[in-house]
């Protein structure tokens, strides 16, 4: 079995009924349950917990110390290539945009690595297009020999590959694997991705199987907000997660929430969300499972991103550049997405440390994980 039959036994039509059908007294129950369900999460995404804003944040605070501690990882996306074979109604990199393409050597990948090496970083993520002519498994291998020896964690958001992919990349240094499913509407997840490989909704849906049973030791879950209804996207997440601790439970998971955020001719937003409403999607996160991490990138504002460090985001990106050579090589090359908060690692850290928290630049150790893992 793996997530498509799961995922199958719920409608979204019906789940979404469901969560705008929820009440201030489901919200409460969720609130103060012991043990939360799926139920509870819906009524903490429902429009009927905007006005429980100030408990969920409270709640959320503490349960997010309890298991983390007062310290926020930070981490730093590397471009390697913006080659696409997809076309992507939202994306900068879409097949049918008429950019110039690029896919970084050797030397220019080394260039890119010592300008984030002096930022302090020792958490990269690779990231790059879906191209499977050029940006392929050797491709990654021969990337991952040549710059594990100068970072502690490397992560990579690349095309969904097979099993034996993964297994082939776990031992050169490979740490998590980011897969976001963009939408669980299937409808709209085919208006969205007309074609590619992308297009294959089931195929992409069953990466994180495929990650799990290659015993990867981290993945990343997310949807992009924007797309489709969040608080129903936020539900089949939050679905996907229960499903795949309960499958892989010797792995860790990250969520992330990416609102949809414009590039040079880019999509609008189908249903827009407010800053309080993620608020209310990070909060309603983190009191559903007080085990996953929180990802906040640098798409978010400056202000918003200072003030959900204390709600329950676990991990930040800074200084971040969505081009490939954007650090070093080429940096007026198309982004992406654009930023918004482009303040500096360093200036980050500085506001991390002055709300009281300690600064990560690497992931939490796998032993200190494996150690807790024993003695529960």
């Amino acid at each position: 079995m793996s997530f498509k039959e799961e995922f199958a036994r719920y409608s979204w039509d019906n789940v979404k009924e469901s969560i705008y059908s929820k009440t201030a007294a489901d919200v409460e129950k969720a609130l103060t349950t012991p043990k939360r369900t799926l139920e509870d999460f819906k009524a903490l995404v429902s429009p009927a917990a905007a006005a429980y804003l100030e408990p969920m944040a409270k709640l959320s605070r503490q349960l997010t110390r309890k298991r983390f501690g007062n310290t926020i990882q930070m981490y730093v996306p590397l471009y390697l290539s913006n080659e696409c074979t997809n076309i992507c109604t939202y994306c900068g990199f879409s097949l049918d945009n008429k950019v110039r393409r690029r896919t970084l050597t050797d030397r220019e990948i080394l260039q890119e690595v010592e300008v984030i090496k002096s930022m302090g970083y020792e958490h990269v993520l690779l990231v790059t297009g879906e191209a499977n002519q050029t940006v392929h498994v050797p491709y990654f291998k021969k990337v991952l020999e040549l710059i594990r020896p100068h970072f502690a964690q490397v992560s990579m958001e690349v095309q969904p590959l097979d099993r034996d992919e993964y297994e082939e990349l776990i031992p050169l240094g490979l740490h998590s694997v980011l897969v976001y499913q963009e939408t669980y509407h299937q409808e709209d997840y085919r208006k969205h991705h007309p074609k590619g490989k992308k297009a294959h909704f089931n195929y992409r849906l069953e990466t994180p199987d495929r990650l799990g049973q290659a015993g990867i030791h981290k993945m990343g879950l997310g949807v992009l907000i924007g797309l489709e209804d969040w608080r129903t996207d936020s539900f089949f997440t939050a679905l996907h997660l229960d499903y795949l601790e309960k499958t892989y439970w010797q792995t860790r998971y990250s969520l992330s929430f990416p609102r949809l955020r414009p590039f040079s001719g880019g999509l609008e937003p189908k249903v827009a969300m407010s800053d309080r409403e993620l608020v209310q999607l990070i909060c309603a996160y983190r009191i559903f499972n007080g085990e996953v991490e929180l990802s906040l990138s640098t798409r978010e504002s400056e202000k918003f991103r200072n003030h959900c460090i204390q709600l329950g985001v676990t991990s930040i990106s800074a200084g971040s550049k969505t081009n490939p050579g954007g650090y070093a090589v080429e940096p007026e090359s198309l982004e992406q997405f654009e930023i918004s908060d482009e303040r500096k690692p360093a200036e980050i850290a500085r506001m991390i440390r002055g709300a009281g928290y300690e600064v990560v630049w690497k992931d939490w150790d796998a032993s200190l994980i494996a150690n807790e893992r024993m003695s529960e």
